[in-house]
């Protein structure tokens, strides 16, 4: 095994086996580290995005009120979870491979800014590098709870898509993304399933329309939200907290921590390389993903700012163009940030909302209709949800919430038409293909 490259990627995340593969194509001698071989194409892969939006997509489909067949029909899903897993995994592996990249199973830190030590199976290498990319991903964070480390029914995002049992009451604590995903999922599979959050505001960075309509999506689902919850502890599947002053249990059997995700720098050692952390723990980076070591970047969620695949992907275009001397692309110039929150039905925003534009003050009018009026929605009979848009006065379009089916594939659209500065008259009077979910632009950029 060669110990010198010209490149070597710590993570086999998107945007380190996009840069990978496209760097070993042009000849240079490029090895990635991945710690844990059953992580081989990251973490949307293996314990994110794919295994979640292929149970999202089977739990839709999953029988009504017999609890017996939805459990059977729950660990068929499960199955078919780790199959796909399993293959994807092995297809990013070999692409690699095929591309004349050294994949290494270990644990890389760094020893100064040009080598890393890396722990394996068969002992520590020494590897040497011209350039480094870290692309460590992000890790679950573990709320202080008394109790939850003592708990086998406790599990965070990336263990639970592994449980083989539906559990008849799960306990989600953590209201955000990840904790809605997965009540909307486990509700729609059977799972009588309850929110609990500290925050005394359910989803209060979202407009409180767009909020309610999502709670009351949950709520007929059979989801109970407890908000202003604080939690003292927790006893197997039970969970105490207190709320109006008065002590409360919960007890369910399986309990969710859903309270976010944290830059994963563990064991890298970069202080030795010179390489700057936030006070959050991510790498520090500029505009061009660059450290503070020189010829070292970082990407995707690791640098502790937007955790999301599509963002990781882009990062690696920003780094493979600062490589080659190129810096027009940064991270400021992306265009308007979008993302989905796959509940059933899905979330969409890109740009701002209301209580954005009225801290900016920013002048602005709201669109707006509801999923209902919607052909293609009756159709697909999910009827749920509504759609809105902030406009500046000259038909600007400064963002959207798009709550209703397909809301993420259309929210693509918008902020297409956000980045090249198009008036909303331009989807309004768009022709689109019928019965689509995307032909509702029509109407919503009418009002």
């Amino acid at each position: 095994m060669n110990t010198r490259y010209d490149v070597i990627m710590i993570g086999f995340g998107k945007a380190g086996k996009t840069l990978a593969g496209k760097l070993a194509k042009t000849g240079k001698a490029v090895a990635l580290i991945e710690k844990d071989a059953k992580m081989y194409g990251g973490t949307c892969i293996n314990v994110g995005c794919i295994p979640s939006k292929r149970l999202v997509t089977d739990a839709a489909n999953a029988p009504k009120e017999d609890f017996e067949a939805q459990a059977a029909y729950y660990q068929n899903a499960i199955a078919g979870k780790q199959q796909l897993t399993a293959a994807l995994r092995k297809a990013n592996y070999d692409k690699l491979i095929r591309a004349g990249v050294t994949v290494i199973d270990g644990m890389a830190s760094f020893t100064d800014a040009h080598h890393i030590a890396v722990a394996t199976a068969e002992g520590t290498l020494t590897l040497e590098a011209e350039q480094f990319v870290i692309n460590t991903g992000s890790t679950p964070v573990l709320p202080d709870i008394p109790g939850a480390d003592k708990s086998s029914k406790v599990y965070v995002s990336e263990t639970i898509m592994d449980l083989a049992e539906l559990p008849k009451r799960l306990t989600i604590v953590g209201g955000g993304y990840i904790g809605l995903e997965f009540a909307s999922m486990y509700a729609n599979f059977g799972s009588r399933v309850t929110i609990v959050q500290d925050g005394p505001v359910f989803l209060p960075r979202e407009d409180e329309d767009m909020a309610a309509a999502i709670r009351k999506v949950l709520e007929d689902k059979g989801v109970e939200i407890i908000t202003g919850a604080a939690i003292t502890g927790i006893q197997d599947g039970t969970l105490t907290y207190e709320t109006d002053d008065a002590s409360r249990t919960l007890t369910g059997d399986t309990i969710l921590l859903a309270t976010g995700r944290r830059p994963n720098t563990d064991g890298l050692a970069c202080e030795k390389a010179g390489i700057s952390l936030t006070a959050r723990g991510g790498v520090e980076t500029d505009e061009h993903l660059r450290t503070s070591a020189e010829g070292i970047w970082a990407a995707g969620d690791v640098c502790g700012r937007l955790q999301f695949t599509y963002i990781s992907l882009d990062d690696s275009r920003i780094i493979l163009d600062d490589m080659a001397g190129r810096s027009a692309r940064t991270i400021n110039n992306r265009g308007a940030f979008s993302y989905s929150v796959f509940m059933d039905p899905p979330f969409a925003r890109v740009g701002m909302n209301e209580k954005e534009a009225k801290a900016a003050g920013v002048e602005y009018r709201v669109v707006s209709m509801p999923a209902m009026a919607i052909p293609k929605a009756k159709v697909l009979r999910v009827t749920e949800g509504q759609l809105k848009a902030l406009l500046a006065p000259d038909s600007t379009i400064l963002g959207a919430e798009l709550f209703c089916a397909e809301a993420h594939e259309m929210i693509n659209l918008v902020k297409l038409a956000m980045d090249y500065g198009l008036k909303a008259e331009v989807l309004r009077d768009f022709i689109y293909t019928h019965p689509t979910m995307s032909e509702s632009l029509n109407d919503l950029f009418a009002l």
